[in-house]
Order: structure tokens, then C-alpha cells, then sequence
């Protein structure tokens, strides 16, 4: 199923509570956001008040997760694509992350609010 643009006013979004850092382990966090191990290391998305220092390295702080909250069909094509270029032109910088049946964005602490203006711009409901 090909992306039709009234598609983003069916969104809603919601930022998740709290301040994330990003970083490479060793070893897997139970209580973090998110584990994704690639070779023998996992890059880790974790809240700042759960992070041991000790254990990480290459560490990014202030970072904000923006969930959607709508059932994103896994066979909708140019989704991503669309919020991606979108929030390219506006010169913002993201990580996503998708789950079988919604998808988040990773952006800056301080690009957050010009983040939510863009969408908002294509539809997106907060």
C-alpha cells in the first residue's frame, strides 16, 4: 500500500516522558527503551536517570523519542520516507526505530519543538 498524504492526518503522536542517551554496551539493559545488538556489541536507548556511566561508551545525551500512536500497516510504503525528507528539509537529524506495528523517532532535545511544528505541517496531530 502506497502512501496517500491525507494518511498524516489520521497520526497522532506522543513524546515520551523523559531525556534519552544513546550508546554502545557491552552487555544488554533490561530497563532500557530499546537493546539492538549488531556483532557483539548492542547500541543502547536509555532514559539518563537509568545510565551507568561505566558501562558505555560512545555516549550521545539529550535525546527526546516521539512515538506515533497510530497502527502503522507493515505494508504501508513511503512512510518513513516521507517524515524523513520532511524533517531533512528542516535540517533535523533522527534516529528511528520501527516495532511490528508503530514506528518512533529519535531526534535532538533542542531540535524537539521545531520537530513537532514540521509534523504538524504534514498533518500530524500532538
Amino acid at each position: 500500500m502506497k502512501i496517500d498524504k491525507a494518511f498524516f492526518k489520521t497520526l497522532k503522536i506522543k513524546v515520551m516522558d523523559g531525556d534519552f542517551s544513546i550508546f554502545k554496551s557491552k552487555k544488554f539493559y533490561p530497563d532500557a527503551f530499546a537493546n539492538i545488538k549488531a556483532s557483539e556489541l548492542y547500541t543502547v536507548m536509555i532514559e539518563n536517570s537509568k545510565l551507568k556511566k561505566s558501562d558505555a561508551s560512545s555516549l550521545a545525551r539529550s535525546f527526546k523519542i516521539i512515538q506515533f500512536e497510530t497502527i502503522i500497516p507493515v505494508n504501508l510504503v513511503g512512510f518513513i520516507a516521507e517524515i524523513a525528507n520532511t524533517l531533512a528539509n528542516e535540517n533535523i537529524s533522527i534516529l528511528l526505530l520501527s516495532s511490528y506495528s508503530t514506528d518512533h523517532i529519535i531526534v535532538r532535545k533542542k531540535d524537539l519543538a521545531k520537530t513537532i511544528k514540521t509534523l504538524e505541517k504534514l498533518g500530524v496531530k500532538k
